[in-house]
């Protein structure tokens, strides 16, 4: 049996190597490195499969979720709603930009935000809310859209964990992550489901004028060379990045399918085992699993981590700490039990290796030691 891998980098890289050395020597003899001609094309591909929206590039997703806040003229003490259950990045740049992070809690079984919580965190200084589709499908963003359009707030998807998944409206109608609000963000990190070789990201917005804006943010807040419009930042997509970018976005929707012929794995034999519960898909997005994250009850969640570290199977912990428990994120009168659901799943989410290079060798192998802990 092949070493199991939470990721398998190189065996996606060699799968397609031959198109991507070629993209990379085509950057190597053009030398333009920097706003060269793959960024443009990558981003036109990318707004052709999102749908046609704007596309802006830029170097990573924390980057692609600060300019969006930027662009929309967010003052030092607004409020932005954001879920307590996800990774930092998402509140570093609220409080990088002097904005205030209102944490709210996840829905058990999604894990995404619980809009239930919504409107209850909104108040005069609230200022756009940021749902974060995690683990690989969306929020509820119906509901979330709807309680924007209420209280005039923006919404600001970050989307780096789906990207690829498309929404569902109870009409039947379709869109793509990241493209149902005001403005969508994600990643481009390796591990991501469309990863670079190095960082990267990109924003998306039906908002010509908007986009405008934020292309110049992310260029030091310049249209023209040497004339600087607006306070920006510097955060440009490497040319390479783009090319590359620009070729296994042609494999994107494939990776998925990949994806989910393992989770359905997992599922057919993981499904029914009282001591753990699978990852729940909802009705109104498609899953692209960038993660496959059990719940665990009744047993040790980290007992069961270090037994499969033991067979050589890596997992993952996302997230071990909730964000309002952080030492950068503490306030008074916020601490244990304030957000009970994240609190009880960073001591009992577990992420089982998920990628398009698994083999039912390597998925068999994993269930059935995670039987043999449960059972002994």
């Amino acid at each position: 049996m092949r070493p199991i891998k939470m990721v398998d980098l190189k065996g996606l890289y060699l799968d397609i190597k031959s198109e991507v050395d070629r993209a990379i020597q085509e950057v190597l003899d053009g030398t333009d490195f920097i706003q060269g001609k793959a960024v443009n094309d990558f981003e036109n591909s990318l707004s052709g499969y999102l749908g046609r929206p704007n596309v802006i590039s830029c170097g990573n997703g924390t980057d692609a979720l600060q300019i969006a806040m930027m662009a929309l003229d967010f003052k030092p003490g607004d409020e932005v709603i954001l879920p307590v259950h996800t990774y930092v990045a998402t509140a570093e740049v609220i409080a990088l930009l002097r904005l205030v992070p209102v944490f709210a809690d996840v829905d058990a079984i999604t894990f995404t935000l619980d809009v239930s919580q919504i409107e209850k965190k909104i108040t005069k200084r609230t200022v756009a809310i940021v749902p974060v589709h995690l683990y690989g499908q969306c929020a509820p963003m119906d509901t979330i859209l709807a309680l924007a359009k209420k209280h005039g707030l923006y919404v600001i998807e970050d989307a780096a964990q789906s990207f690829g998944a498309e929404y569902i409206f109870p009409d039947g109608k379709r869109k793509k992550s990241g493209t149902l609000g005001d403005i969508g963000s994600t990643s481009f990190f390796p591990t991501k489901n469309l990863g670079a070789f190095g960082d990267g990201g990109a924003l998306f917005t039906n908002d010509k004028v908007l986009a405008e804006k934020i292309r110049m943010i992310a260029n030091h807040g310049q249209k023209k060379k040497y004339h600087h419009d607006v306070i920006g930042v510097n955060s440009r997509l490497d040319t390479l990045q783009a090319a590359i970018l620009n070729v296994k976005l042609n494999y994107l929707d494939e990776y998925a399918g990949k994806r989910r012929a393992v989770a359905d794995y997992y599922d057919s034999n993981l499904n029914g085992i009282q001591s753990l519960r699978t990852p729940f898909r909802v009705s109104y997005s498609t899953h692209v699993f960038h993660q496959y994250t059990i719940v665990v009850n009744d047993i040790d969640r980290d007992n069961l981590k270090s037994y499969l570290q033991e067979k050589n199977i890596p997992t993952m912990i996302y997230y071990p700490v909730p964000l309002h428990l952080q030492k950068a994120y503490r306030r008074e009168n916020i601490g244990p039990g304030s957000f009970p659901v994240s609190e009880k799943l960073s001591t009992t989410v577990l992420s089982l290796p998920i990628h398009t290079e698994m083999d039912n060798e390597q998925l068999s192998y994993i269930c059935d030691a995670i039987k043999s802990f449960i059972n002994s």
